[in-house]
């Protein structure tokens, strides 16, 4: 791992709703936060959806609007980090399907959601300016289809934003992402 990956750094979220100002801790999830300055740097997190906003658990991200991109990153994993830090409001963490199945998809949590520790999530920051906004974000769609009446991962993937766009109108989104 580089020296710039082992170092804590700041990352702002320009959203529709307002500015999210996190604080990446490498020492939390070394291999998380160096995936996370890599598609920052990239461009990654630019028009991308809040598409899974669940009132008191999670605000979900990381899909990305293009397909094709979606696609060139889907089968990019990243293994597993310890958890070392604990799922509590304000923090991120990627989300997964399983061990070492995580690529771009990231989750805040709104709540203490201590339960995640131990399935493996680990948290890799943690949102020190902008919660306000973060608790703003649209949330009536709920969970995702077919549980919920939500967007569906799946075509998210397949079809990026168009579907989101013309199925989920009011869902926001993070415009930019930089690194401070």
């Amino acid at each position: 791992m580089s020296e710039k990956s082992s170092e804590s750094f700041q990352v702002v979220l320009n959203t529709t709703k307002g500015q999210v100002k996190l604080d990446v801790h490498p020492e939390w999830s070394p291999l998380g936060a160096a995936r996370f300055r890599e598609l920052v740097e990239s461009g990654f997190y630019a028009d991308i959806a809040f598409f899974r906003v669940l009132d008191g658990f999670v605000a979900q991200f990381g899909i990305s609007g293009d397909p094709n991109v979606s696609r060139e990153w889907r089968t990019r994993t990243i293994k597993d980090d310890p958890v070392k830090a604990s799922n509590k409001r304000g923090t991120v963490s990627y989300a997964m399907a399983g061990p070492n199945t995580r690529t771009t998809q990231l989750f805040i949590n709104y709540g203490d959601n201590t339960q995640l520790d131990g399935m493996g999530f680990s948290p890799f920051a943690q949102v020190v300016e902008g919660m306000e906004t973060v608790d703003s974000l649209y949330s009536d769609y709920g969970e995702g289809a077919p549980r919920g009446r939500g967007p569906d991962q799946g075509r998210v993937q397949k079809e990026g934003n168009h579907y989101l766009k013309q199925g989920f109108p009011e869902l926001d989104y993070i415009v930019s992402a930089e690194v401070l």
